[in-house]
């Protein structure tokens, strides 16, 4: 076999190959055998016909061609082996020339993946919100525990602001009422703002039995984004009494003992979660201020792949979820559909950037992916996915998808790699550094430029079954998943 590669862009190459005929021979041999398993000759017992009477009943082009799309993907392998080439995806094949004994000769294009050049990121210099938790804070989130433990009575009187209202709803749109628009029994906390625009209003001087008929835009369902006629329907009025804050709140509240040590932890909270939203928008500023330094050509079929991927998923998933069309969708969102399809390319671009762009800091900063936390990553994964860890896991080695995770945590780890190269300040002028914990933050960074703890028992059997796949997930580290 002879193959040659031609350049066609950056991203893009024509394989053309040339098989001698004697090369199609144990391809010839299985297609005869296939034939002979599926069709039968009067005279002749099944898998006995010989290869002669096959060329005469059936047609010797027709063995030709089970032959060639027998063999194609073994010359197709040998020919991008031979080429020292990354492809991407599936190749479009065209047999150019088949002389019967002779000569195959095929072509085929395919994207591959672009050479890039990392620069010297280390002057790369990003600002983030400095790390402050005050008095008001604390007291907000104190405060939004103590309406969690709020308790409400029936009240005999007009609703106002802070009562909960169970209510009914019927929404109709051109004097029709929607199919999913009737909703009956629902509690509703009055000034909240959860709702329908304009509820609030209505309900507010209501008593039981009363009701009122508003406008409002629909925020989900069959009609999303459409303004209905809402009547809304008081059932009861239930006024919310809060606990005082004392000691015996915190007791009630948590597992402390003073309402002092019940402020405490939740300052300590605060200042945990807005540390990884620091890391998270480190990470972020990092990684926008990498790609700016990285010319990244973009295989145009492989963007137009992954374009339709995100709006399959959109359409198909998310918006089913929130009972809302695309329609509706940008209609909420205020976009026509000219600029929708702008955004989603603009994320699609992104997303291969950051892809290709990490992958070759990995390779660089020589990036290696361990068992342990390959497992971690499957647990965060199995958690945001609503199955069990070793569900979880169970499905992605059974389809195959280890490569991909190792893919996710091998570009979370370069980028924290970058971060810790780089300088990152806040507000305030303090340079920032990023512990362990916050470093997983890098992963859900990328996921999105590219998206209850278990037992153990659970635990370590997520871990069994990515161990199944150990010695492919070791052969993975870097790989891009086609």
């Amino acid at each position: 076999m002879k193959s040659a590669v031609e350049t066609l862009n950056p991203t893009r190459v024509r394989l053309t190959v040339e098989v001698p005929f004697e090369e199609l021979k144990p391809s010839l041999d299985a297609a005869y055998r296939k034939i002979n398993q599926q069709v039968q000759v009067p005279g002749f017992r099944k898998g006995k016909i010989p290869a002669r009477i096959i060329d005469q009943r059936f047609g010797r082009g027709t063995v030709l061609e089970e032959a060639v799309n027998d063999a194609l993907p073994k010359f197709y392998s040998e020919a991008v082996t031979e080429g020292e080439i990354s492809p991407l995806g599936q190749p479009e094949v065209d047999i150019t020339e088949l002389r019967d004994n002779e000569l195959l000769t095929f072509t085929a294009e395919v994207d591959i993946r672009p050479e890039i050049t990392i620069p010297d990121y280390s002057g790369i210099e990003v600002t983030v919100d400095a790390v402050e938790v005050g008095d008001e804070d604390v007291d907000q989130a104190v405060e939004r525990l103590r309406e969690r433990f709020a308790s409400t009575t029936v009240v005999e009187r007009p609703a106002a602001e802070g009562d909960v209202v169970k209510i009914g709803l019927e929404a109709k749109v051109d004097g029709e009422v929607l199919e999913d628009g009737v909703a009956q029994g629902v509690n509703y906390t009055i000034g909240s703002g959860q709702m329908l625009d304009g509820l609030d209003e209505a309900v507010t001087g209501l008593e039981a039995g009363g009701t009122a008929t508003f406008t409002s835009e629909l925020k989900g369902g069959s009609a999303a984004g459409r303004e209905a006629e809402v009547t809304v329907s008081v059932e009861t009025v239930s006024a919310r009494e809060l606990p005082e804050l004392d000691d015996d709140f915190a007791q009630l509240a948590s597992e402390f003992d003073t309402l002092d040590e019940l402020r405490a932890d939740s300052r300590r909270r605060l200042i945990d979660e807005r540390k990884y939203q620091q890391a998270t928008e480190a990470q972020e500023k990092v990684l926008d201020a990498l790609l700016e330094l990285v010319e990244v050509p973009i295989p145009q079929k492989l963007l137009a792949d992954e374009i339709e991927t995100r709006k399959h998923n959109l359409e198909h998933h998310q918006l089913p979820q929130l009972g809302m069309d695309l329609e509706g969708y940008l209609k909420l969102q205020e976009k026509t559909a000219e600029e929708f399809d702008a955004e989603l390319k603009e994320q699609a671009e992104k997303g291969i950037r950051t892809q290709f762009v990490l992958e070759e800091v990995a390779k660089q900063e020589k990036v290696n992916v361990s068992q342990e936390e390959l497992t971690e990553h499957l647990m965060r994964r199995a958690q945001t996915s609503g199955m069990s860890p070793d569900q979880f896991a169970k499905a992605v080695v059974e389809g195959g998808q280890v490569p991909m995770l190792v893919g996710e945590v091998t570009r979370g780890k370069a980028l924290a790699a970058v971060v810790e190269s780089v300088t990152v300040k806040d507000s305030n002028g303090e340079p920032v550094r990023l512990d362990e914990d916050e470093e997983e933050a890098a992963e859900e960074a990328t996921e999105a430029a590219a998206e209850s703890t278990e037992s153990d028992e659970a635990a370590g059997n997520a871990e069994a079954a990515a161990g199944e796949a150990g010695g492919e997930a070791a052969g993975a580290e870097g790989r891009t998943e086609d």
